[in-house]
């Protein structure tokens, strides 16, 4: 994702400081503003306050921030922005009437359709929005968008499975425009409440230091084993990835450490690069925050928060054991020792320097999962304990003074601004979607093509997931393949929950695997390897993102959906399977593997992963007969 809000030099400083401190204050204005509104403060004042009128509110900061911010870009240079400021005023017209006219707009709804005003102004937003969205995030999710809508406007003359009714404009822009749906349905409702608060609290966060924190209790943990760098990164990596909400994103803030600290410790490049990217990529199924993706799929599921982030758990753990394993294998393949003790933070002396920072991730994740509170409010009520422990840091600089905050919440939004606006976007497309019927007839394409199959339907949904997430981030990306995908599985009888977590996994998987691999581009930015190579090694060390859900899709056991026995049995094996896999894709167990050792601990590995009494039997014995292959090796090693 481009980070529009990233500074850059200027020749001119007095003009570059004038720029600055408008969209500062303006960014500032944006964070306090969603604090009061999030916050229920209208609520408690008694003040009626519709949530499209927020939502269009919130879309009005992004946009506003958005244009002002590429125009101090082109001012640095000497380029002229009357385009910018043209843009600008197409989308605040159309914002502005519905903040200023709601009841008017809201008359929409007795007719279904708009009228030439109505269209107007809904084109004028639409135009504004994507040229921002280009900008933000280039050309794919554009083209994605505007592709969608043309399908539901000129369908009736499309063939196969793209025939429809057609829509004339009157009724494609009234599912756009007016509040409630597209540009202001949900995927912008939880970028302008629960995202916002979340990006708050994670930049809160960072400039009390919890991020050199997490680094060095990671260090102190794993650094002394072998590998001990590599397993430092896969913690770190897995620590601020479940609250940065963009593996990228988080590829390239921990990455900046990790990669160059893997290289020095003898890890190659490519294969440095790909454990940042692997890690990276599985904090966005790591609860309890998944980089938001639980907060939007609580919402399209009806279903509680705390159901989501629980039955999560068990897949995203079994995911870093197969990483950290493989991180593992490949030091004993290399023979790389873990770092000397005493160049290693003590553990004892690390968890004091920062242990006040559980504090309020604690109190968050207790009201979110005992509480049963709104994930904005338990953001809400846990930023003010944030401020409070930062005081006990015994590094003055960390401490949340107001310079600070400012500093941490004017980040945030800039952070925010590229996620509202694509949220936004996607609800273009989600209401082409649905006016168009096409996320239907997708999903029944599929179940039609699988014969009836689930094991081929989860494969064709899974390589469809794969190819609609490439080039997106984590939260279109998942929006994108839950409206798109995710119903064919339901279709096959898959819970909605199995079938909307198997999308996340394959849509994620896009990050890691080539050739458009978002994640591994950035990791070899850093670490100077090929892309192939390093999305090789990514693709081999991240396996447990393709295979996991297939076995949570067949059998709900590992989403805690069964009976206590079953849910252990499917873990334990599970587990078994995970170490099995590392070990065969890495080549590396007690011994370096021969290639009929590799295959047989690879094939156990997958059928321990996949459910049902046949796969435990065999999966048994191939993994059992792997072993005794290796024991073997060893003795003869040792002798």
């Amino acid at each position: 994702m481009a980070e529009i809000g990233a500074p850059l030099p200027s020749p001119d400083p007095d003009a570059r400081t004038s720029w600055d401190r408008v969209i500062d204050l303006l960014a500032f204005l944006a964070a306090a503003y969603h604090l009061v509104v999030v916050g229920r403060t209208f609520i408690y004042l008694g003040i009626f306050y519709p949530t499209p009128f927020h939502r269009a509110v919130s879309l009005t900061f992004a946009l506003l921030l958005a244009y002002l911010i590429h125009m101090r870009r082109r001012a640095s240079h000497g380029a002229g922005f009357w385009s910018d400021i043209v843009l600008l005023l197409m989308a605040m017209a159309p914002l502005w009437y519905i903040i200023l006219f709601y009841e008017q707009v809201t008359d929409y709804d007795e007719y279904g359709f708009l009228d030439m005003a109505g269209m107007a102004l809904a084109f004028s937003l639409a135009i504004s929005l994507l040229v921002a969205l280009k900008r933000a995030v280039g050309w794919v999710l554009v083209t994605i968008v505007c592709l969608f809508l043309a399908v539901a406007r000129y369908q009736n003359i499309l063939p196969g499975l793209l025939f429809g009714k057609g829509y004339a404009w009157d009724r494609l822009t009234y599912a756009v425009y007016v509040p409630g749906e597209g540009i202001f349905g949900v995927p912008l409702g939880v970028a302008s409440t629960i995202v916002i608060v979340f990006l708050m609290f994670a930049h809160l966060l960072q400039r009390a230091g919890v991020g050199e924190w997490f680094s060095e209790l990671a260090m102190s943990i794993a650094g002394w084993t072998r590998g001990g760098a590599a397993k430092t990164a896969v913690l770190a990596s897995a620590f601020f990835g479940t609250i940065s909400g963009s593996p990228s994103a988080n590829a390239a803030t921990t990455g900046a450490v990790t990669i160059p600290l893997m290289i020095r410790a003898g890890y190659r490049p490519g294969f440095a690069g790909a454990v940042e990217a692997a890690s990276s990529a599985g904090g966005q199924i790591l609860p309890p925050v998944m980089g938001a993706i639980a907060f939007v799929m609580a919402d399209f599921l009806g279903a509680p928060y705390y159901q989501i982030a629980l039955a999560a758990a068990v897949p995203a753990f079994l995911y870093f054991v197969i990483v950290f394993m493989g991180v593992d294998f490949e030091a004993a393949r290399q023979g790389l020792a873990g770092m000397p003790r005493n160049e290693l933070p003590a553990l004892g002396a690390t968890f004091r320097k920062g242990w006040f920072f559980l504090l309020p991730i604690g109190l968050m994740i207790y009201l979110m999962l005992v509480q049963k509170f709104d994930p904005d409010m338990a953001g809400i009520f846990s930023l003010p304990l944030l401020v409070a422990v930062s005081f006990l840091s015994r590094d003055r600089s960390k401490r949340l003074y107001p310079k600070q905050i400012h500093g941490a919440l004017v980040s945030a939004v800039k952070a925010w601004i590229p996620l509202a606006i694509l949220t936004a976007a996607v609800g273009m497309l989600v209401a082409a979607l649905g006016l168009s019927g096409l996320g239907t007839k997708f999903s029944r394409a599929l179940v039609d093509l699988s014969g009836g199959n689930l094991t081929l339907a989860l494969a064709m949904v899974g390589l469809a997931s794969l190819i609609l997430g490439m080039g997106m981030d984590s939260l279109p990306a998942y929006i994108t393949v839950a409206t798109l995908c995710a119903p064919a599985l339901v279709l096959m009888g898959v819970s909605e929950l199995a079938a909307h977590l198997f999308v996340v996994y394959w849509g994620l998987a896009s990050h890691i695997t080539p050739p458009v691999c978002v994640t591994v581009f950035v990791t070899c930015s850093i670490s100077g390897a090929g892309i192939w190579e390093t999305g090789k090694d990514a693709v081999r060390l991240a396996i447990g993102k393709y295979l996991l859900p297939f076995s949570f899709a067949l059998h709900p056991a590992l989403l805690l959906q069964d009976t206590v026995d079953a849910v252990l049995l499917a873990a334990l094996s599970a587990l078994v399977g995970a170490v099995s896999l590392s070990a065969g894709t890495i080549g590396y167990g007690l011994v370096a593997l021969t290639w009929p050792a590799r295959s047989v601990l690879i094939a156990g590995g997958v059928l321990l992963i996949l459910p049902g009494w046949n796969m435990l039997g065999i999966g048994s014995a191939l993994v059992a007969a792997g072993l005794l292959m290796q024991l073997r090796g060893w003795r003869a090693a040792r002798a």
